[in-house]
């Protein structure tokens, strides 16, 4: 309870920051219909004045749909969290619309309260996801009191319906395997004869006009877009499948491109965000190494009111009481969702043994980080295995590595592969050289020893999901991709 205490006083203290900027007067107040009122106590027609707090991602997105058209309204910045180093750009005005023919900033999340103050802000939308009930009114709260309303947005007004079957993959959490729970989706509707296109939530953390669309349907096309590890990570393993794959800026133009080459869309989420198309079949994956975070997490908890189908993943490493307790939260919020229960399996892949050796592991960086595990597949893989220690990398972390570790300090003692650019690539690089192990052992989803010279042997950990009992996915599956494969949707854009 003391951490527990401890972890909240921290998140307090960093969302007071946000309103730690003097207060000032702003001109002009809100009115219900748009308008607003003067100081005097007339009223002015104006726009209001909009900032969206963002990760790079689902803020691009919200804007996209809602607001690019919209001239009743102003959004005067985008700000950043979460993503080393997307702060200090624009979002381009070939992106953001004729009404925005400078672009729109980007700034950094720690601005907030000031940018408030400054530009008269009438209202912050807060627009990423993985937060903790009680931090997103944290947040709430700062910005309340920087005197700017707060607003959600919703499914209904953020979602894009497609042409085509759309079966959407969230999670309650980072990390709870949404990952190996589409190639598990994908596959099956592959070996159902369909065409699947893969469309993956957006990380764009690069030139954001050069990744307005991306399509990968091989592992070279990947290569060539010069990717993050984060990006990596998701796109190699469904290419090499056979999936083709999409992601980027804009979900409306990437939206009508994959229907044009597939009978089915698989929305493969991010973070525990909601899906930006509308579902078909809403399948939810939750954690039971993290019991009741399907309650308390934003927007994790929605996703997990709105599905269809609930995979309780990892039930080969969790406690029986923490599965029972998963079960229970499942079966009393969403009893009309089905529940599938997997296992996440790791497998070792040929390389010298780890009996009785020091070794290093490399876990997946937004599990690690903003997903709050300590731990993930390399290191179940490492201890299954027989090492004899598993080395804290902490003391041999450089830059923006060690920056990391301050960041989150309940990171255990693995190494988050955090790749978002070639300067902190060759950060993680040199922290592995210069660790004092015998192998090091990659629990990321591709492989980083092709990408990065490690300086010691090393072997790579992989995890597919494996249904236990029945119903199974193939089982839910099944009738749709007969149905899907026999008679074309008759459902338009919105």
């Amino acid at each position: 309870m003391a951490a527990r205490s401890n972890e909240l006083g921290q998140v307090h203290q960093d969302n007071v920051a946000w309103s730690a900027a003097p207060s000032l007067a702003r001109p002009y107040g809100p009115t219900r219909q748009g308008a607003a009122r003067c100081n005097d106590g007339s009223m002015a027609d104006k726009k209001r004045r909009v900032v969206i707090a963002g990760a790079g991602g689902r803020d691009f997105h919200n804007f996209n749909t809602v607001f690019r058209h919209d001239e009743s309204t102003e959004v005067v910045a985008f700000t950043a969290a979460q993503i080393p180093g997307i702060e200090d750009r624009s979002y381009p005005p070939s992106l953001a619309g004729p009404l925005y023919p400078n672009g729109i900033p980007i700034v950094a999340e720690e601005e907030l309260a000031e940018l408030i103050a400054r530009e008269h802000i009438d209202e912050v939308i807060l627009a990423y996801s993985d937060l903790p009930h009680v931090e997103v009114m944290h947040k709430a709260s700062a910005i309340l009191a920087a005197g700017a309303d707060f607003r959600l947005l919703g499914p209904d007004a953020t979602m894009l319906r497609s042409v085509k079957p759309v079966v959407a993959i969230c999670a309650v959490r980072t990390g709870c395997g949404k990952s190996q729970t589409t190639r598990r989706v994908g596959q099956i509707l592959l070996q159902a004869g369909l065409r699947v296109a893969l469309v993956r939530h957006p990380m764009p953390y690069g030139d954001l006009e050069a990744m307005r669309v991306q399509r990968f349907a091989s592992v070279a096309e990947i290569d060539a877009s010069h990717p993050s590890l984060e990006e990596r990570e998701e796109y190699e393993e469904p290419v090499r499948m056979g999936m083709v794959m999409y992601a980027g800026v804009d979900y409306e133009q990437i939206l009508r491109q994959a229907e044009a080459e597939c009978d089915v869309v698989i929305w493969d989420g991010g973070n525990n965000d909601f899906p930006f198309f509308v579902p078909d079949l809403q399948i939810t994956v939750v954690d039971p190494l993290r019991p009741g975070h399907e309650l308390t997490y934003y927007p994790g908890e929605t996703c997990l009111l709105r599905a269809d189908v609930v995979v309780v993943n990892k039930i080969d490493s969790a406690a029986p009481a923490d599965i029972a307790q998963v079960l229970a939260n499942v079966k009393t919020f969403n009893p009309r969702a089905r529940i599938v229960e997997a296992a996440s399996p790791v497998t070792l892949g040929e390389g010298p043994s780890l009996s009785g050796k020091r070794v290093l592991v490399i876990e997946d960086g937004p599990t690690i980080t903003h997903g709050g595990m300590p731990f993930g597949a390399g290191t179940v893989a490492a201890d299954h295995e027989g090492a004899a220690e598993i080395i804290d990398p902490r003391p041999y972390a450089v830059g923006s590595i060690a920056a990391t570790y301050a960041r989150y300090p309940g990171i255990g003692a693995v190494l988050p592969a955090m790749g978002y650019g070639d300067e902190q690539l060759a950060e993680l690089g040199a922290t592995v050289r210069q660790a004092a192990c015998d192998v090091v052992v990659i629990g990321t989803p591709m492989d980083l020893a092709r990408l990065v010279d490690l300086g010691h042997p090393s072997r790579r950990v992989s995890y597919e999901l494996r249904e236990v009992g029945s119903p199974t996915l193939k089982d839910v599956l099944d009738p749709l991709a007969q149905s899907w494969g026999s008679a074309p949707s008759s459902a338009g854009p919105v």
